[in-house]
């Protein structure tokens, strides 16, 4: 795919939230819900950055620290601190797993002319990150939620739905 297309593919609403001094956004067709913080069940044996489980609504959802996933120092919780349940395709199925985030901030349109695709970006990168959205506000890193819950991530973790 040419840049011009990632562009225009990747043009869309996007909910941004933040994660220390740094702004990401997902496609908004990717969010199911954003709920405040709950008790999280801990799972033996798995990656730091998978935090454990919840029960919502009946539905058990593995849930993973974006901060530890990404290197970042751990911050402390606030009262801005929630989860972004995401609906993401793994192996095939789709499935829910929720996101810890420091805070949500808001939906944006965007334009394809304000993405930088993200095959200017670091190849060590590129599968995370569907571009650069240049905003009024200043930049916000677009990912591709599918890949970055699935990198080795909750591979290990196949629950039933």
């Amino acid at each position: 795919m040419d840049r011009q297309t990632a562009n225009i593919s990747s043009e869309g609403k996007y909910l941004t939230f933040s994660l220390g001094s740094e702004e990401y956004g997902i496609g908004i067709l990717k969010i199911k819900e954003i709920i405040g913080m709950m008790p999280i069940t801990a799972l033996p044996q798995s990656p730091d950055y998978l935090k454990g489980v919840i029960n919502l609504r009946g539905k058990v959802i593995p849930i993973v620290d974006l901060r530890k996933k990404f290197a970042m120092p751990a911050q402390a919780e606030t009262e801005r601190t929630c989860i972004i349940v995401v609906d993401v395709s793994r192996n095939g199925a789709r499935s829910l797993t929720g996101v810890i985030v420091d805070a949500v901030s808001e939906v944006l349109n965007i334009k394809a002319e304000q993405i930088e695709a993200q095959s200017s970006l670091a190849d060590a990168h590129s599968g995370n990150i569907l571009g650069l959205a240049k905003v009024e506000s200043g930049v916000k890193i677009l990912l591709e939620i599918d890949q970055v819950i699935n990198s080795d991530c909750c591979a290990p973790l196949q629950l039933a739905a």
